[in-house]
């Protein structure tokens, strides 16, 4: 998997040249990704640190990806059954959201800055264009993003469990936190 990783995140770094001696593409393979699922009788959330993405400031473009099956909700049986039955993992292994920056950025501002990014989620094979609120920090390792947005699962064609309908709201929080380092 860190491989396939390795060239992708190569690949998308080739394509976009930087323009100047400053870095200008951020990368990183690790960040943290969580769902959060508020029904009435339980809150529960599924996480993973497998997130991994880019942000090129020449080009105004942001990439982020995470292989749905390393999201972990702190029970196995529930993991295997959101895989299995809803998520569909073995067709729909990823999620992904590419876009573009709507602020600007400046790397070498030293404070927290607010960021819109519009772009394409796609989960469970449907693509759906969604406007995402965040900030990002620039660090001396790098550019500390966090955001999150909310999606419908019906919006994703993602069933709700009919037996247990209370563990699982239809509404979703998502967040990203991800430090991206600086591309050579």
């Amino acid at each position: 998997m860190k491989i396939l990783t390795a060239i992708c995140v190569s690949l998308l770094c080739l394509l976009i040249p930087d323009q100047d001696s400053r870095a200008q593409s951020f990368t990183a393979e690790s960040g943290y990704v969580e769902f959060v699922s508020s029904a009435p009788l339980l809150e529960f959330k599924g996480t993973s640190n497998h997130l991994t993405g880019l942000i090129n400031l020449d080009k105004n473009l942001v990439d982020f990806y995470v292989d749905l099956n390393t999201l972990d909700t702190g029970i196995d049986l529930r993991n295997n059954h959101m895989r299995e039955s809803y998520l569909e993992t073995d067709t729909y292994r990823f999620a992904e959201f590419t876009g573009e920056l709507v602020s600007d950025i400046d790397p070498d501002f030293e404070l927290e800055q607010e960021v819109t990014v519009t772009g394409t989620f796609k989960i469970h094979g449907v693509e759906r264009e969604i406007d995402v609120q965040g900030t990002i920090t620039p660090k001396e390792s790098g550019l500390q993003l966090d955001a999150g947005w909310t999606i419908l699962l019906e919006d994703y064609n993602i069933d709700k469990p009919r037996v247990v309908f209370y563990e699982l709201a239809s509404e979703q929080d998502v967040n990203i936190s991800i430090l991206l380092k600086p591309q050579d």
